[in-house]
């Protein structure tokens, strides 16, 4: 029983096999028919992309490379001749990828493709390709456009490093160049500020002039030239004494008296009659007559009649 037993779950296995293989065969013959035909690479976007999915579509890369959105976040790249270096991406970046260095320049170095003033040079400019998270939050900020995300999905690199991509252009001499001239500017500026302050600050008055007098010491009379008006002499001004008592300092003047201190009257109480010292002040009130009843005598007569 047991050998004729074995044998059926042996003959079984093997029809269970065929089947499966037959249903496989179905599958490969039906792709090794669609199978003819290229695919033609198209943006996922396109209408008929689920159209011809049964097609051959292989990509020799990187030679041919996959069409990718329009607006798809993908690797950045900085214009770095249209940025005027206002680490405006750098402060919303989630991830602190983007790493700046400004560099003030003496005078406007150019202007970017919109007409916007360059003032700034970019010392150093890294964008870490690796920490980027491709929110795209950096160029929505960005006012002259010059971050933006390219169609550029490829990121492999032999060395961790390359990843961190500088897109500054300045060489170190040209940069040390810079630095001076800054350098000098602002020593010029602060000398120019300084005259400036001494110019404003005023000057010492002149010494009056002292008429010449003669040997006797009486003092020498010009002539009096024609068509020139003679000078009036300004008799000194004697302070008037309502304007010196105003002049006082204010510690002379008489001090506010202090306010009066009130205090609450207390009534002497009225003493009662029995006090000693104010007996005859104290009016006696009248004495009520007292009211006693009337008690009739009893009739001893007619209780004994009874």
């Amino acid at each position: 029983m047991e050998a004729a037993h074995d044998m059926k779950g042996y003959w079984r296995n093997i029809r269970t096999a065929v089947t499966t293989l037959k249903t496989g065969l179905k599958v490969t013959a039906k792709h090794m028919k669609d199978a003819r035909t290229q695919r033609t690479a198209i943006v996922p976007a396109a209408d008929n992309y689920f159209e011809k999915q049964n097609a051959i579509f292989t990509v020799q890369y990187p030679k041919e490379k996959l069409p990718v959105p329009e607006h798809g976040r993908y690797k950045l790249h900085n214009e770095i001749d249209d940025c005027i270096v206002c680490d405006k991406c750098a402060k919303i970046c989630p991830v602190d990828c983007i790493e700046i260095i400004p560099l003030r320049a003496v005078e406007e170095i150019g202007k970017t493709s919109d007409g916007t003033p360059k003032r700034l040079y970019a010392e150093k400019f890294n964008i870490d390709m690796a920490k980027c998270c491709f929110c795209g939050l950096c160029t929505t900020v960005c006012p002259t456009e010059c971050l933006t995300m390219t169609d550029e999905y490829d990121f492999s690199a032999y060395d961790f490093e390359e990843h961190n991509v500088p897109f500054a252009n300045m060489t170190p001499l040209e940069i040390l160049e810079k630095r001076k001239e800054l350098e000098e500017y602002n020593k010029q500026k602060e000398a120019a500020k300084a005259v400036r302050k001494e110019e404003i600050v005023p000057k010492e008055k002149p010494a009056v002039a002292v008429e010449p007098k003669s040997a006797s010491g009486k003092p020498v009379f010009k002539p009096r030239v024609p068509g020139a008006k003679p000078k009036v002499a300004v008799k000194p001004q004697v302070p008037k004494k309502d304007d010196v008592e105003d002049n006082k300092p204010k510690a002379e003047e008489a001090k506010p008296k202090p306010r009066p201190v009130f205090k609450p009257k207390i009534h002497p109480k009225q003493k009662t009659e029995g006090s000693e010292e104010k007996k005859e002040e104290v009016p006696k009130k009248p004495a009520r007559p007292v009211m006693r009843p009337k008690i009739k005598p009893k009739d001893t007569d007619n209780d004994k009649k009874d």
